[in-house]
This record gives structure tokens, C-alpha cells and sequence, in this order.
């Protein structure tokens, strides 16, 4: 409960569903095609010896260019297993960041009157995600293209989740019962009744539950130099892989995830004993610590 479910055989099939093939489309060394004669004097040059597939076909990341020919095979196996090394590790490395962010994470600015609290948008705050992706465990020791994606893919979905962030708002949720009719002249700081995070509305919501958001914002972040040499866009289905199972995953979070600890306090203005002995609180607003989201 209130951790990311992150489902990495969901982004495995999306990467596989792009169908991209190892060798590329165009042979290289000025070859016309991958014509037959290419193939057997290549083949000549090796022992001929079959490849097997490291993963199923629905579970590759890339399919041979050529059926059958070990040296496309060996490709797919290596390249493709360097790619789905890198997916699960980035997942993991978003979790790690979100994790922390959950701990920092707090509503802050509410106004509460009697039962109702209230908060505009912005009351959400927490620090933004990138730092600690690209610091995390999984992804800090990574150097040259693989740190290049990382920190595309770190400040994509960051941008994304902050975009999120920034408009989640309260709208008049019944946290405070007690403060309906509190018998003193102040109410001090009281919990709230723990709801679902996803009865706190954002306006952004969609640049966190629609893959397309956090693709874009990974694709336009990411080094021109390294998009320059991708011609089939292979970068563009790895980020599309992992925004669709982040996408999935916030989603999830959202309505599995418990605000609670938010404490609310405030005046009593009507308090006037022995003929007014409670009254509701009025104009109060709540103790902006983190915590709120550690449930």
C-alpha cells in the first residue's frame, strides 16, 4: 500500500511491440540491402554455428534482422539484453526517488472551517524527483550514452511528476469531524480522517497517467547527438516502454495511496462559556511537516 507498483513485463511487451530489428534497416559498409550474398559471406567467415534466442520472442526486445543468422542473433541477445537491463533499472531507480519524495512530501496552506479543509492548488509540496533518480543506487555509477539516457529519462519524468505536483489541490474534503463543535477556545492539532490521495485532484493529472506525456518530455530532453545517430528511434521505445509502465504505476499509487497525519488545528471564535460551550473551528490551517503521504 502507497508504494509504486511498477509491472517492468508490461514495458518489456511495449518495447517488443515497436518491432525494431537488429542489424538496422540499412547494411552497412555501403551493402544495397541485406541481400543474400551478405549474408553467406559473412556467414563464411564464422563457424556457423546456430544462436539461440536469450529471451522468447514476446519478451526480445529486438527481433534478427535476417531469421536465423547468428550474427543478427548475437546482437539481439547482447544489445537487447543491454536494453532490458537498463529498462528495470531506471524503473527501479524512479521508485527509489519516489520513495524518498514520499517522505518529504506534505500539504501545506490548507484552510479549514469546521469539518471542511481546503487547499488551493500548490498546496502539494515535495522535492522534485531527478537528483535522486540519477543519484539512486541503481543508476549513480552509470557513465557515458547509458548516463546520457539516464539523465533524459530522469528529467522527463520529473518535469512530468512536478507539472503533477503543483496542481494537486483539497477540495473541501470532511477531514476535521471533531472540529464541527470543539468545547474550547482552540482546537489543537488533530489528524485527519485518512482518505485516498486520488480524492485530491490535479489538473495535470494526465502528465502522469498517460505514457505520452512523460515520453515526449524523455525524448525532448534527451541528447540531440545521440537522437542524431538513432535514425529508427530506438530511444523513443525505450521511453515509451518506461513511461507506460510509470503511467500504469502512478495511476495505481494514486488510489492505493493514504493522506494522512495531516494535522489540522484552529480558533473557535463562538466559544463563550456557559451559554455558547462549543463552536466550530474557523479560519485554521494545519501543520505543513512531512508525512503525510509515509502511510
Amino acid at each position: 500500500m502507497g508504494s509504486l507498483v511498477l509491472i517492468k513485463v508490461l514495458g518489456h511487451l511495449k518495447f517488443t511491440a515497436a518491432g525494431l530489428k537488429l542489424g538496422t534497416s540499412k547494411a552497412p559498409s555501403g551493402a544495397t540491402g541485406w541481400s543474400e550474398k551478405y549474408h553467406r559471406d559473412r556467414l563464411s567467415s564464422s563457424d556457423g554455428s546456430p544462436v539461440m534466442p536469450a529471451l522468447p520472442p514476446p519478451l526480445a526486445f529486438f527481433q534478427p534482422q535476417k531469421a536465423g543468422y547468428s550474427l543478427h542473433q548475437k546482437a539481439v541477445n547482447e544489445i537487447g539484453g543491454k536494453y532490458k537491463d537498463f529498462h528495470d533499472t531506471m524503473l527501479d531507480a524512479v521508485k527509489f526517488s519516489h520513495d524518498m519524495w514520499k517522505l518529504q512530501a506534505k500539504f501545506k496552506d490548507l484552510k479549514i472551517n469546521a469539518v471542511v479543509a481546503l487547499g488551493t492548488p500548490g498546496c502539494l509540496d515535495g522535492p522534485e524527483l531527478e537528483s535522486n533518480i540519477t543519484n539512486s543506487p541503481q543508476a549513480a555509477s552509470m557513465t557515458g550514452n547509458a548516463a546520457k539516457h539516464r539523465d533524459a529519462i530522469a528529467k522527463g519524468v520529473s518535469k512530468c511528476f512536478k507539472q503533477w505536483q503543483d496542481k494537486v489541490m483539497v477540495p473541501g474534503l470532511p477531514w476535521y469531524p471533531a472540529f464541527a463543535a470543539f468545547p474550547g477556545p482552540q482546537a489543537p492539532p488533530m489528524p485527519n480522517v485518512p482518505t485516498p490521495l486520488i480524492a485530491c485532484p490535479s489538473a495535470m493529472s494526465s502528465q502522469i497517467f498517460s505514457p505520452s506525456s512523460m515520453t515526449k518530455e524523455m525524448d525532448d530532453a534527451l541528447d540531440q547527438g545521440l537522437k542524431d545517430k538513432d535514425p529508427e528511434k530506438q530511444y523513443h521505445a525505450l521511453h515509451d516502454a518506461i513511461a507506460t509502465v510509470l503511467s500504469l504505476g502512478f495511476l495505481i499509487w494514486c488510489a492505493s495511496q493514504m493522506v494522512s497525519l495531516v494535522l489540522g488545528k484552529g480558533p473557535i471564535p463562538t466559544f463563550a462559556p456557559p451559554f455558547v460551550p462549543v463552536g466550530p473551528v474557523l479560519m485554521g490551517d494545519n501543520l505543513a511537516i512531512p508525512g503525510h503521504l509515509m502511510a
